[in-house]
């Protein structure tokens, strides 16, 4: 049986990156992650200071008991495998190749990632989880996609919650043959 696929977006959802940056949020850790134009430019000026991430390490657990496919739908693309699945005990998962869609606004207000999404569950059930949707992308699902699309919005002072998980958990019940073990 195919499980429906969660696609997992990093900064937001699972990096709560707009909390109060003077205060990391119960629960989590913080990772320093070097920016990938980080570089000694022959000038002698030093490369940006790291990227600063806040991970909850219980999520992981969490997401893999959901009753998902889980799938990175972020501009982590590859890196997210080697940055934050570790962190959240995550095995390698595969991850949405967004090719020239990588952070190109469109001009009808899809978000970019949208249209790729759609492309690559191909029919099959999924939710999304974002800070980023809006209701043209619930739109866009509903007419282009065939199978059910739940597009949940996750505040990014927050992250993912308990209440979350409750609802992706719901979603995965509700489908046909939508026996999972959830959180």
């Amino acid at each position: 049986m195919n499980r429906p696929l969660l696609f997992l977006d990093v900064d937001g959802p699972l990096n709560p990156y707009a909390a109060k940056p003077e205060r990391r949020p119960d629960g989590y850790t913080t990772l320093r992650v070097p920016r990938r134009d980080a570089h000694q430019d022959g000038r002698g000026l030093s490369p940006p200071r790291p990227l600063r991430v806040w991970l909850n390490p219980e999520h992981g657990r969490i997401l893999l008991r959901l009753g998902f496919e889980l799938c990175w739908a972020t501009s982590w693309t590859a890196d997210a495998n080697r940055w934050i699945a570790p962190v959240l005990g995550l095995p390698e998962l595969p991850f949405v190749d967004f090719g020239d869609f990588l952070l190109r606004e469109r001009p009808d207000g899809v978000h970019w990632k949208t249209g790729p999404l759609v492309d690559y569950a191909d029919g099959r059930p999924f939710a999304w989880v974002d800070d980023e949707q809006s209701g043209l992308d619930q739109t866009y699902v509903t007419v282009h996609h065939q199978g059910p699309g739940l597009l949940h919005h996750v505040n990014p002072r927050i992250g993912l919650r308990e209440d979350d998980f409750h609802t992706l958990a719901s979603f995965a019940r509700s489908l046909p043959h939508g026996d999972f073990d959830s959180a």
